[in-house]
């Protein structure tokens, strides 16, 4: 054999292994999948912030949705407020166990842990903006679609007050950001959120 002979050989065998692992890498496309633990660590990354959202709710019996908007505040881990701005002023602030609720000047104070359906609501937001897959795993099933760029994340109740319930919740975004949560209620009912992100250079109102 030549050596001009071997080299073609070399070079055509060496084709044949890089054909073969494209080939394995196209067949097994979990290898290449945008999954659970990848999203969690883009979303503990971020820090504090500040969002506008606007809120439609769909309630069996009423012709139309019912809007809300106003601005999320989030401090990791466990602290996270919604201000609601119109149609009427209302503040719900969650900061460890303690839920508060300021209405039309008057103030209510609960413990998450006595409402269980409640403190599994809150985690499905707040977990899921600190990146906390431990604590969201409590309560429901997670399956994550699409890539870093452009992302759901549905979350499936299991604890059995929450499911009876809530039927399913599906966050959205882009990278570290939520920028959508839609919620499906037993019964019907369903809600569609649109996140904003605030500059931090930007004034609150």
């Amino acid at each position: 054999m030549t050596s001009g002979s071997k080299t073609h050989i070399e070079r055509l065998c060496l084709a044949l292994v890089l054909a073969l692992t494209l080939a394995l890498a196209i067949a097994s496309p979990s290898a290449w999948a945008f999954e659970v633990p990848d999203l969690m660590r883009l979303l503990a990354q971020q820090k504090s912030g500040e969002a506008r959202f606007t809120e439609q709710r769909f309630v069996r019996g009423l012709e139309g949705p019912l809007q809300a908007s106003g601005v999320l505040d989030f401090s990791p881990p466990d602290r996270m407020t919604r201000r609601t701005l119109s149609p009427r002023p209302e503040t719900m602030s969650v900061d460890g166990n303690t839920l508060t609720l300021t209405r039309s000047g008057r103030t209510r104070t609960m413990t998450l842990d006595s409402v269980p359906e409640l403190l599994g609501l809150v985690e499905s937001m707040r977990s899921t903006l600190s990146g906390d897959s431990r604590t969201l795993s409590r309560y429901f099933r997670m399956k994550v679609s699409g890539s870093a760029d452009d992302w759901s994340l549905d979350l499936t109740p299991i604890e059995d007050r929450l499911a009876a319930q809530v039927r399913s919740v599906r966050m959205s975004g882009r990278k570290g950001e939520v920028l959508g949560v839609d919620m499906e209620f037993v019964g019907g009912d369903r809600s569609s959120m649109t996140i904003s992100p605030v500059s931090p250079a930007r004034a609150k109102p």
